[in-house]
């Protein structure tokens, strides 16, 4: 714990966290940088729609698969240390990717990928570990940070071909850039001694064996698979219901606009509260009755629709990300809890778009794909009912919504 006024100087202060900032705005420009010059990929290496498709699948895929590395890292080197690599190693698979050959952009987008799930689990032991008492504060800035980022980087990669005069290689490389600035701010944390709790062996078989983890990772995974079937699937629909194409791909920065409210605010509000069930409703009916805009009249008001979707998105997201912190007593516990929602739950949101598409191809329209989108809403909301619920143990004097119950995934 190194919190402000636990001998902590104010320069060590900002420093930490501006490194904390700065590593929050690299979870998602190495992927949201990559499909507005997309065309301009395909075209250069000769790749087909499918060929360039795998490009972000790529990374996704790493996202779930290769989150369980951070926990083996932590427990090794310290939660500080696989921040700072996750950093480096992030900003040398962008350079890869770059390259211009289609082996180096393969493999530095799959680089790039397994920095980002190293980092998306740590972030939230981070979190855990130096700002213990303001958990639900920081944790809304990390994952303001995440979609401020993303939306950046989608926004910028065209206006940085048009005011620089380079191609997509260079554009897409300058992503590295505030990966390197990142690692600067946080090589003070990183070169500290690692605390004893970060690196002392857990049984993580115990943590697979509580139920509250796998409540908190079926919540992770649904609200990502709600999530990533309107990101896929929302300009398509918008089109098919009579708008213009330019105005869909509006709707869409809209809503992603919309979860930056939601992001920095919730975790605020939920994470003093003894319980998180009245926010992961609220969250959950504002994304069903976004879907239910969508559904019902996409050509009508789609600007609130979109507002109301985003908002509901993006509380659900970072409410998912506050639960790992406040289920779990511990850095390294709460680390091992992020990798099982985040692995599990990025695997189970990638079937949705998949499943979307099939519907659609098979109904030849958007109500039956939408009203299983509907559906894993309120799967949604069922598994955020028993994630959020409090924890306690008598005698522990930690703040509400941390302490740990005799099912919760303590692994001390």
């Amino acid at each position: 714990m190194v919190e402000r006024g636990v001998g902590v100087s104010r320069v060590s202060w900002v420093v930490l966290i501006a490194g904390f900032v700065l590593a929050s705005l690299n979870l998602r420009p190495a992927l949201a940088s990559v499909s507005p010059v997309l065309d301009e990929i395909m075209g250069d290496l000769g790749l087909s729609a499918a060929g360039g498709g795998a490009i972000t699948t790529a990374m996704v895929v790493c996202l779930g698969v290769l989150g369980p590395l951070a926990p083996l890292l932590a427990r090794r080197f310290g939660l500080d240390r696989t921040l700072m690599a996750g950093l480096l190693i992030l900003a040398a698979g962008v350079m890869l990717r770059s390259a211009g050959s289609v082996p180096a952009l393969y493999a530095g987008a799959a680089v790039a990928g397994m920095a980002i799930a190293v980092m998306n689990v740590a972030m939230p032991g981070v979190v855990k570990q130096h700002f213990p008492s303001r958990v639900g504060l920081f944790t809304g800035i990390y994952v303001s940070g995440l979609v401020l980022g993303s939306a950046a980087a989608s926004g910028l990669m065209i206006p940085l071909e048009r005011a620089t005069g380079y191609g997509w290689r260079e554009v897409t490389a300058m992503t590295a850039i505030p990966a390197l600035a990142a690692a600067v701010f946080w090589l003070p944390q990183a070169l500290r001694r690692p605390a004893r709790s970060e690196v002392a062996p857990r049984p993580f078989a115990q943590l697979l064996r509580t139920r509250v983890t796998w409540y908190v990772t079926v919540y992770m995974g649904l609200q990502s698979l709600t999530f990533y079937v309107m990101l896929a699937w929302l300009p398509t629909i918008f089109k098919d219901a009579g708008l213009p194409a330019d105005q869909a791909g509006y709707l869409l920065s809209l809503t992603n606009l919309a979860q930056v409210a939601a992001t920095f605010t919730v975790p605020i509000l939920a994470g003093r509260a003894r319980s998180q069930v009245p926010y992961v409703t609220a969250a959950t009916l504002l994304t069903v009755a976004g879907y239910l805009g969508v559904l019902f009249a996409p050509a009508t008001l789609p600007w609130l629709w979109m507002i109301v979707l985003g908002v509901g998105q993006g509380a659900s997201i970072a409410l998912a990300l506050l639960i790992i912190a406040l289920r779990a007593p511990d850095p390294v516990s709460v680390t091992a809890l992020s990798a099982v929602a985040q692995s599990v739950g990025y695997v189970l949101a990638a079937l949705g778009p998949l499943l979307v598409g099939a519907l659609h191809q098979f109904s030849g329209g958007w109500t039956l794909p939408l009203l299983a989108g509907l559906g894993a809403c309120g799967l949604q909301l069922a598994a955020g009912f028993l994630a959020g619920r409090p924890v306690t143990q008598a005698g522990t004097g930690a703040p509400p919504g941390t302490r740990p119950a005799e099912d919760s995934p303590s692994l001390a």
